[in-house]
């Protein structure tokens, strides 16, 4: 279950938070902003978490935090069903929470889309009917670019006439892939990379060579940080990734350059992985051909974002580069 940790960095976009609840000034939606990794989700959950409490009496309020970190609370809802299985074992919970129906999982385990359809809006919208038991109800949608361009539109309806007291909570990566009408229906939250005085304390205890290496890698992404650091398994893939990027602006042989990039074939995890540490080794790389590159890199990871081709781009990319 997740627990209400304090929030690494952002202070800016925490003061306007609490202005915003202090001074009666809440949007009926919000739209988190930035590179993943970053904490939006943790700061969703707390503002989640302080706009529930409004109006609590005092000896109600551990009764309420508990119903929040099980996330059975009654006026929270979360849109993910991906989210909900890592942090929830109670599959009734997630039921109730997520955008896939129980039944899903049980008929057809391989079934799990991390894409938000139009009948999950349409499920969302019939939740949202439901009368509040305080002062706010909250709704979290996580990287609301998901929604593709019918379930888009259905949502832009929800927005336009929420029900009375509901704050959506919205996070996305790509801000620009949204429709400017939803963008425009809520108030932008911006999140940056935090300082690294911030990312210092938390990395208290760790090896130093560990210590440098997230750092590095993770380049102002508190959450990452995290993981990595009581993640040891997870350490040991990134910096065998790490190696093995570096070796691919090293190689002269094509061959060896498209066996590296082929996890860039499908999207996934493995395939971020990859860009990461290709972009984070470039910045190694002799000055002399960093610019070119550094051009040549960008053009795939904006490619990968509009173009299906993969493969294709991957092998334009080998070829391209000095």
């Amino acid at each position: 279950m997740p627990k209400l940790h304090p929030i690494i960095g952002h202070a800016s976009q925490q003061d306007q938070l609490r202005s915003d609840l202090e001074k009666g000034n809440v949007a009926h939606a919000y739209l988190f902003s930035g590179p993943a990794h970053l904490g939006k989700m943790p700061m969703a959950l707390q503002f989640a978490y302080e706009l529930l409490s409004t109006d609590v009496p005092d000896d109600e309020k551990e009764q309420m935090q508990s119903q929040f970190e099980k996330l059975t609370h009654p006026d929270l809802l979360i849109l993910d069903q991906l989210w909900m299985e890592e942090v929830c074992n109670d599959w009734d919970v997630i039921a109730k929470t997520s955008n896939v129906p129980q039944i899903h999982r049980s008929k057809a385990p391989k079934s799990k889309t991390d894409i938000i359809s139009i009948d999950d809006v349409r499920a969302l919208h019939e939740r949202l009917m439901d009368t509040g038991s305080g002062t706010y109800r909250c709704c979290i949608i996580r990287s609301v670019e998901r929604m593709k361009d019918a379930a888009a539109n259905a949502f832009l309806k929800i927005l336009e006439e929420p029900p009375k007291g509901l704050v959506f909570i919205l996070t996305t990566q790509h801000q620009t892939s949204l429709l400017p009408t939803i963008i425009s229906r809520t108030r932008v939250i911006p999140f940056r990379c935090v300082s690294m005085q911030d990312m210092h304390g938390l990395l208290d205890g760790v090896a130093e060579d560990d210590r440098k290496f997230i750092l590095h890698i993770t380049s102002g992404a508190p959450g990452l940080a995290v993981r990595l650091r009581d993640d040891p398994d997870l350490l040991r893939m990134h910096r065998t990734l790490h190696t093995t990027a570096q070796s691919f602006w090293r190689t002269q042989s094509l061959r060896e350059r498209l066996q590296i990039l082929s996890p860039l074939h499908k999207r996934g995890k493995e395939s971020d992985d990859l860009m990461l540490h290709l972009g984070l080794t470039l910045r190694e790389q002799p000055v002399s051909t960093v610019c070119k590159n550094a051009a040549v890199y960008s053009q795939l990871a904006a490619d990968f974002e509009t173009n299906t081709h993969r493969q294709l781009l991957s092998q334009k990319f080998a070829l391209a580069i000095v």
